[in-house]
């Protein structure tokens, strides 16, 4: 049972936004402290990813667990119209592994940031150990990385 009244939730749900969320907003201004310079949700490129570094052709994308259903403690599937959230974060599980697809044929280095990596207890010790694991795959050779809580 939600805690909140359909027509509440939904505003709610709604009010979510997409981008500069504030765990992007925390990985992006320490990046920049450290000398990185990238492009924002640059829609020349397929998936307009939330961060692109073109200089080392490497994308990074901060998943929401919930909205891309990530099997984590933050993600918590809800008690009402469960079917319609199913349906929905399977979707976006679908066009993220479409947008993986593509660019990975077009050759760009792709790490998956999960909001649980840098959200929680001791949150800013959390984004500094991720943003320091971002900038040492960065400067790497690595195609693929995916940061996780206490990966």
């Amino acid at each position: 049972m939600d805690v909140v009244d359909r027509k509440t939730r939904s505003r709610m749900m709604r009010g979510i936004g997409s981008r500069n969320t504030k765990p992007e907003l925390l990985i992006r201004k320490r990046l920049f402290g450290m000398g990185f310079r990238y492009r924002v949700n640059d829609r020349k490129i397929f998936g307009s990813p939330d961060i692109v570094f073109p200089k080392y052709h490497a994308v990074v994308f901060i998943h929401g667990c919930f909205w891309h259903g990530h099997d984590c403690e933050i993600f918590k599937l809800p008690g009402t119209r469960t079917e319609f959230w199913k349906e929905k974060i399977e979707v976006n599980r679908e066009r993220d592994a479409k947008v993986l697809n593509q660019l990975r044929a077009e050759g760009w280095r792709i790490c998956i940031v999960w909001e649980c990596a840098v959200k929680g207890k001791a949150q800013l010790q959390r984004v500094d150990i991720t943003v320091s694991k971002i900038a040492e795959w960065v400067r790497s050779e690595y195609v693929w990385m995916e940061i996780e809580r206490d990966s």
